[in-house]
């Protein structure tokens, strides 16, 4: 029998639009799930609410299940695909434009949110148009490639987008100024705290970042808390009312006000001449080097403009209250036009978006089975909605698969967290005492060939042997490499080839083993509501992953890495159980000699 999509991709190989369509499938991912912590990091926000705010932006992957059936009842996919692509790329172009606002992070926060429901239904409709546009020997064999193009796309934003955005700050930076922070025994309470708060005028050359002081002495002699409070309140609201950082919240302090504290001492700085009207210059006064227990209490970081260039921007510098004999520090002011340079980097990034939606609409194929669901029934879209959730329910021993797809990835989410871990830790902590460069090209660089590899092998294995053939082996060949990883912690060798060669193959046996986990679900959503049932599909394996990776580092400190990773070998159970009794037909997957 000639399968109904033979000649469907007539004079349009996969090649042409597989390696494109799930690179623009990762890359959005990456941008909202990993850039833009960076992003707003170099933007100013603290920890506390980039930790809150982006982890939000996750969800739309975790719930893309339940608008799913929407892409399979409305339209087509290949429209989906092109519409997302276009919408992303707006969005992008959105945050481009809004970073240089006064209030960036609500314009670009809802931008993110609609790139991120964007990206998860350009993948629901992207594993749909799969499946419809390919016969199963070719879903089989191109399975490593989609999954390594979207590897690919990971590997490509964590090195040339993040690389063009520390490219452009650094090349849109001024010549840092150092302060020297002196603590001084013989050194008087008054000298130290002169404030001259008069406006400065305009130099010669270049504009740049003028200090005066930048060299301060602070005599170790304590001063009351309500002394040192005055100077502080005063650098505090004088940076506020000149525009130099925005208001926060302060909570005083109830406690003792005659208590001794340590001395002060205040640094102004300004820059040389007047920027152009809406030009930013953010200051960021980090710690270089010497006594660290000479701190900042106010004016860590602030922002010039036209308004407020020639006026003195104020930080506050106390000593701890222990220090009595001489010490010195330094820090380091240095000025980013951070906004512009991320503008730029959003900006390509949206255009890149904007090509792939041109490419996609002249090259992807027009399958003829690529059209609304349920269009022959004439039924209503609210049916079909529910219809579609109804017979994912109905398959034959659901219970079991639902349990093999939360169970199947059960060591792997877990190696996920704790292997960066492992490799950076200390060898007294029980790790491997690497370098950030050397984990990066080990685990990240060349492991991440090493699955791609893997991938593309257990692609082509499975068009040859056929899904139930590979039912046991593909799961022992995709858990029991995690040993090596007992071997390293036990170990503990040396030799930085050693450990790159057992993370290697430890993610080249990953890579080979996880094709039967892709091609199962595609097997799962053979029929009529293949988009929908192949993200439901992934939303459980995925909710698996999320449930065991909140408590694997809870785990990994309760018992250790040697007896952890022991752990990850013996969690092949569960899914050794359950898999002897999943449904799968024999031929499934395999090339059949008439496709």
């Amino acid at each position: 029998m000639i399968s109904q999509n033979s000649g469907i991709t007539k004079n349009r190989t996969p090649w042409s639009w597989i390696p494109t369509l799930y690179f623009a499938e990762g890359l959005p991912y990456f941008i909202v799930t990993v850039l833009s912590v960076i992003m707003y990091e170099r933007l100013g926000l603290s920890n506390a609410e980039i930790g809150f705010y982006t982890s939000w932006l996750y969800l739309p992957w975790v719930i893309k299940l339940f608008w799913s059936p929407v892409v399979d009842v409305f339209k087509t996919k290949r429209f989906w695909i092109l519409a997302m692509q276009l919408l992303i790329g707006a969005g992008l172009a959105g945050i481009a434009f809004t970073i240089p606002m006064p209030d960036f992070f609500q314009f670009t926060y809802a931008l993110l949110w609609l790139i991120a429901f964007s990206s998860a239904t350009h993948n629901i409709s992207a594993d749909g148009f799969y499946m419809l546009a390919l016969p199963e020997s070719r879903q089989s064999f191109f399975i490593g490639i989609r999954t390594a193009s979207y590897r690919i796309a990971i590997i490509a934003g964590q090195s040339l987008i993040i690389l063009l955005a520390g490219f452009l700050e650094s090349t849109m930076t001024l010549a840092p100024v150092e302060f020297k922070v002196v603590a001084n025994p013989g050194k008087f309470f008054e000298e130290t705290i002169k404030v001259d708060s008069s406006s400065a005028k305009q130099l010669p050359g270049n504009l740049r970042l003028i200090a005066n002081p930048n060299y301060i002495e602070i005599s170790t002699r304590p001063q009351t808390k309500v002394s040192v409070n005055f100077y502080k309140n005063f650098a505090h609201n004088f940076n506020i009312m000149n525009g130099f950082t925005k208001e926060e919240i302060a909570f005083p302090d109830t406690s003792n006000q005659n208590d001794l504290v340590g001395n002060i001492g205040i640094a102004k700085y300004f820059l040389s001449k007047r920027p152009a009207d809406g030009e930013e210059f953010i200051v960021k006064i980090d710690f270089v080097e010497g006594d660290s227990r000479i701190k900042i209490i106010e004016g860590r970081k602030i922002i010039f403009t036209s308004n407020n260039w020639n006026k003195p921007a104020l930080t506050v510098f106390q000593l701890d209250s222990t220090l009595t004999k001489r010490a010195e520090s330094i820090y380091k002011a240095q000025i980013n036009k951070v906004p512009l340079a991320w503008s730029i980097t959003l900006s390509a990034a949206g255009i890149l978006f904007l090509v792939f939606f041109i490419y996609h609409k002249i090259i992807l194929p027009r399958p003829e089975n690529d059209q609304t669901v349920g269009i022959q029934r004439h039924t209503t879209m609210g049916k079909e909605f529910f219809r579609s959730f109804a017979r994912f329910f109905e398959k034959k021993n659901i219970i079991l698969i639902i349990l093999f797809l939360i169970f199947y990835r059960l060591g792997e989410s877990q190696l996920e967290k704790i292997a960066a871990p492992f490799l950076l830790d200390d060898k007294n902590l029980g790790g491997l005492g690497l370098s950030t460069y050397e984990a990066g090209l080990g685990y990240g660089t060349l492991g991440a060939i090493a699955m791609l590899m893997g991938g593309i092998i257990g692609g082509f294995a499975i068009m040859k042997k056929g899904l139930k053939f590979w039912l046991r082996p593909m799961l022992f060949i995709m858990y029991l490499p995690n040993a090596v990883y007992v071997y390293l912690a036990y170990t503990q060798p040396v030799n930085i080839w050693i450990i790159y060669s057992c993370t290697a193959f430890q993610q080249f046996c990953f890579g080979f083993g996880f094709t039967f986990a892709l091609m199962y679900m595609i097997y799962l959503s053979e029929g009529e509501y293949k988009t929908s049932h192949f993200a439901i599909a992934s939303g459980f394996m995925t909710l698996g992953m999320m449930l065991i990776g909140l408590v694997s580092g809870i785990i990994q400190d309760a018992i250790g890495y040697k007896l952890f990773f022991v752990w990850l070998v013996v969690s092949i159970i569960p899914s050794l159980i359950i898999v002897r009794f999943i449904p799968v037909e024999y031929q499934f997957g395999k090339k059949k000699l008439l496709e």
